[in-house]
């Protein structure tokens, strides 16, 4: 993955919401990101932040409510 290749005083990242899943086979619970966050959970090289509330357009957050 890409955080492996991370160097020395490096910081990374990664932004995605988990419920916006296109593959059938995955879900807002078996993802990638939600995988990584597990993963990393604890350590103290690592932060977490979860949005509660959709900052982005009316319209982009209904489409994301819906699909």
């Amino acid at each position: 993955t890409i955080i492996s290749r991370a160097g020395q005083g490096a910081k990374i990242v990664l932004t995605g919401d988990p419920h916006q899943v296109d593959n059938y086979y995955l879900d807002a619970t078996s993802n990638g990101l939600t995988n990584l966050v597990e993963r990393f959970k604890g350590q103290g090289l690592f932060g977490h932040v979860t949005f509660t509330k959709s900052e982005r357009s009316v319209l982009a957050a209904l489409a994301s409510d819906l699909l």
